[in-house]
């Protein structure tokens, strides 16, 4: 009695003389394991190839009835990675869509520099064959740095920044998938076959972008997204960062990064270091360091005056982890300390005013705004005072002009897309998401470093210009 299957026959034979090899009749998947892997799509083809006289099997002269259909190889290490990063009209989130579990489902995430790994609600519909849970004392367990412990499992605290909410969740291991790419455009899609991530539940999701069921935490810790996906296809610890108006990108792993015509951002940049701060007071368990970003603003410029305030504000306290200046993507604007905020905005008016550009009635959540009539529009954005962020001396600048400092409010209103963070801002500078936009930043996790461009717009390209074909 004959099988109606495909015509294909896999072959996978063992190494050793005591082992046992195995042989698949018929098309995948062919799964092995420990892992319960699909060995079926790690293959690469090879066109069949008839040898026209059989030596061995057939009658002599006759063609071999034995070709050579395919041939297994080990896939390919990516060089690097991308992801789509998209900006939420609503809430003014920036969110991404991975690949994970078994089958492959859609993943919507909200986008967290300063979190230290991915979550995501496992409260309904997580089905996954794949998925499995690290018990306490594993290798996984130990690099989440896990300090709770339940019968079966390990735990962390998945957090929503917008509610400054946490629970506890249960760490986990899944298959995560998302596109590789040679700098230009995605390429074969990379698979991670154990990722490291924690379950959050239902009471986290209230003020997350419209379909997001997580947050992707891209901070300093072992378990974030650039430092696993790193470890897991041995590319470099670097991640760039490049957000748009509406859409934009993410690269893990070292350049180029090409955005159209052909355009390589990733050089030249400007570098300064990424400070440690010793005590967060936000994102990881109190009185660990912060996972978050930090830099050394050293003084805030409009049009190459120095604003004058306490410049003791701009320094991380090594006691209480005030102060200083992060990067974040939760805040959708720059907020500054109160003490800050208030002399800044003095002297971006008084230059704005030397500029005819006249202050009419501020729009919340913003403090100064102005009437558009009569502002000129340049490629670099209105044509208003130039602020700029002055690092570890005075030839590294990180540039603001007016496409990112101000905000279209109404058809005749532009504001200064700054905010007041009050006299107990914990934090004296976090640079938002607004100013981020249409910049690239790379960071450098081994060598402890931002490298950042400052406006793409000087360049004729913004972060929206990733070709998304994609490459086979």
């Amino acid at each position: 009695m004959a099988f109606s299957v495909t015509k294909k026959l896999s072959i996978c034979l063992p190494s050793n003389f005591d082992t046992n090899g195995v042989a698949f009749f018929g098309d995948g998947p062919n799964m092995l394991l420990p892992r319960i892997d699909d060995v079926s799509k790690s293959l690469m083809y090879t066109p069949p190839i008839t040898n026209p006289v059989n030596s061995i099997t057939g009658p002599a002269g006759e063609p071999s009835h034995i070709r050579v259909h395919h041939r297994a190889q080990p896939p390919t290490r990516p060089k690097a990675l991308v992801l789509q990063v998209t900006k939420d009209p609503s809430t003014l989130q920036y969110t991404t869509t991975l690949l994970q579990r078994t089958p492959l489902v859609p993943v919507k995430l909200t986008v967290d520099l300063g979190a230290d790994f991915l979550w995501v609600n496992c409260e309904h519909n997580y089905t996954s064959s794949t998925s499995r849970s690290p018990r306490c004392g594993s290798a996984p367990c130990n690099l989440a740095r896990s300090k709770a412990c339940g019968s079966t499992a390990c735990g962390l605290t998945p957090n929503n920044p917008f509610l400054r909410l946490s629970t506890i969740g249960d760490v986990r291991q899944d298959v995560l998938s998302l596109r590789s790419t040679d700098g230009r455009n995605p390429g074969p899609y990379a698979t991670a076959p154990t990722y490291i991530f924690t379950c959050g539940s239902d009471i986290l999701l209230p003020s997350l972008a419209r379909g997001v069921t997580g947050i992707a935490g891209f901070g300093r810790t072992r378990i974030a997204l650039p430092s696993q996906l790193s470890s897991t296809f041995s590319f470099p610890r670097k991640f760039a960062v490049c957000l748009g108006s509406g859409n934009g990108v993410l690269f893990f792993g070292d350049g180029p990064y090409v955005l159209l015509p052909n355009n390589d951002v990733s050089a030249p940049l400007t570098y300064t270091p990424l400070l440690n701060n010793p005590v967060s007071l936000i994102t990881a368990p109190l009185g660990e360091p912060s996972y978050e970003y930090f830099i050394g603003v050293k003084s805030i410029t409009v049009n190459d005056k120095v604003v004058p305030f306490n410049s003791s504000l701009l320094s991380i306290d090594r006691t209480n982890g005030r102060g200083g200046t992060k990067i974040s993507t939760v805040n959708a604007y720059t907020v500054l300390h109160s003490e800050i905020y208030k002399p800044f905005t003095e002297a971006f008016v008084r230059e704005a005013e030397a500029m005819n550009i006249k202050r009419v009635a501020a729009v919340a959540p913003f403090g100064a705004c102005f009437s558009s009539k009569g502002v000129l529009s340049t490629r670099l954005g209105a044509a208003v005072p130039r602020i700029d962020l002055v690092l570890q001396n005075k030839d590294v600048v990180w540039r603001i002009f007016g496409a990112n400092s101000m905000v279209q409010v109404r058809d005749d209103v532009l504001c200064l897309g700054f905010v007041d963070g009050g006299a107990e801002a914990v934090t004296s500078v976090v640079i938002g998401g607004y100013q981020l936009e249409d910049n690239l930043l790379q960071f450098d996790l081994a060598a402890s470093r931002l490298g950042f461009s400052s406006t793409l717009l000087g360049r004729q390209t913004t972060c929206a210009n990733f070709n998304s074909t994609i490459k086979a």
